[in-house]
């Protein structure tokens, strides 16, 4: 279940918060308006398309959006209820067999656990169903390091073409020399370029890129307990020690509040 990863536009606001507060603390509404530079913006964001076209197929640019979107929504991994999810199969694979998970599949709603799950009720040996799902996972991870490499790149290209728009104005201003009065404002807008450049990279394409990472971390993680719980239910290892094993997967916090919950669970069940 995907819901809203707040923190990615709080983050942004929070840096562009910080950096208006910087320009106008000092020079105020003309001074912010001053850092405001039509041709300097062409130059930088021109340049990042530019190359970003020349590193990358049109099929990959096509999706560049739809990766940053992801930066802004984020997956619930709840580590408790999967392994629930597998003793729960794992007491049903014991009881009715491996069949009966057709049926008990159908209320799981992550498309991983269906398909490790089938394999294991299709008679698949344990090798066989973790390369098969192993390989999924590599595959998953390809695609998100294609996706997350156009923004480590344009984060690359940013502020390559921030100096390329400097040393643009320079040349312009150094045509100027005869006119003093010009070289402090004619510097003031080269620098403009840099500054941009190193914005976007280190405010928005690198901080996305990293969080991304992050995420395909997670996520890995996530199916690799995926991997142990469908080995485990097809084996026909005990419901306990099956629970014992994948508990192995959760941080200390999160094992004293799921044993919390048993605990609370317990309790109710002996006042009923």
């Amino acid at each position: 279940m995907k819901k809203s990863d707040l923190l990615t536009p709080i983050g942004l606001a929070v840096g562009v918060i910080m950096l208006v507060f910087g320009i106008m603390y000092n020079g105020g509404v003309s001074g912010f308006i001053s850092f405001i530079d039509p041709a300097s913006m062409i130059v930088v964001f021109g340049g990042i398309i530019s190359g970003l076209l020349i590193s990358f197929p049109v099929k990959d640019m096509k999706h560049s959006f739809t990766v940053m979107r992801q930066a802004f929504s984020q997956k619930d991994y709840n580590l408790s209820e999967l392994i629930r999810i597998f003793v729960r199969l794992s007491e049903r694979a014991r009881r009715e067999g491996l069949l009966a998970l057709e049926m008990e599949i159908e209320t799981v709603e992550d498309p991983f656990i269906k398909k490790g799950v089938l394999l294991a009720v299709d008679g698949l040996e344990p090798d066989v169903i973790h390369d098969i799902m192993s390989a999924e996972i590599s595959a998953m991870e390809e695609r998100h390091r294609k996706g997350r490499s156009i923004l480590e790149r344009a984060g690359e290209f940013a502020p390559a073409w921030g100096m390329i728009g400097t040393l643009i104005g320079l040349v312009l201003m150094l045509r100027n020399l005869d006119d003093p009065s010009s070289l402090g404002p004619n510097m003031a807008i080269a620098l403009l370029t840099t500054l941009y450049g190193s914005l976007l990279a280190n405010m928005v394409f690198i901080p996305m890129a990293a969080k991304l990472a992050l995420k395909t971390e997670r996520e890995v993680f996530f199916r690799q307990v995926i991997i142990e719980g469908v080995i485990g239910v097809q084996s026909g290892q005990n419901p306990k020690i099956l629970e014992e094993k994948l508990s192995a997967f959760l941080s200390t916090k999160e094992r004293m509040e799921d044993s919390r919950v048993v605990q609370s669970g317990e309790a109710l069940e002996d006042e009923v």
